[in-house]
């Protein structure tokens, strides 16, 4: 039997509030996107201030570290003319993203979900959404 772990929206809320909290550090409001195993949103945060154009980002920067089961900065290099990956962030309707800032969520060895966040620079969109998977799986170990 297969058994699919998933995110639910207290999962979500937690990834959000752990982003939420760097962000705030680093004085960046951010947009931050949480979705699930299948790129499905399942809850979504604009900080005061986050840029109005970074909802979009956050949410498919979400989408493709869930779906692709990987890191969106890790598109960027290989992404680049001649690279094996050239032109990917133009499929699927251009929801493929190649910057910083999108991070799969992975328990026990599984993507369950993805993180996007945006409104920072690449950097500080991918520091903020690794806080929001530190505070999530801390928050995992107490329960």
């Amino acid at each position: 039997m297969l058994v699919i772990k998933r995110l639910d929206i207290e999962d979500a809320r937690s990834l959000i509030a752990g982003a939420r909290a760097k962000a705030t550090e680093i004085g960046v409001p951010m947009c931050i996107a949480v979705v699930d195993e299948s790129g499905q949103l399942i809850a979504f945060e604009r900080m005061d201030g986050g840029k109005i154009t970074s909802t979009i980002i956050a949410q498919d920067k979400a989408y493709t570290a869930a779906g692709a089961k990987r890191t969106t900065e890790s598109y960027g290099a290989a992404s680049q003319p001649g690279n094996p990956a050239y032109g990917i962030n133009s499929a699927i309707g251009g929801r493929l993203v190649v910057v910083g800032g999108g991070l799969p969520v992975i328990v026990d060895g599984e993507v369950v979900g993805g993180i996007g966040l945006s409104s920072g620079t690449p950097a500080q969109d991918t520091q903020c959404a690794q806080a929001g998977i530190d505070h999530f799986l801390a928050s995992r170990l107490q329960a």
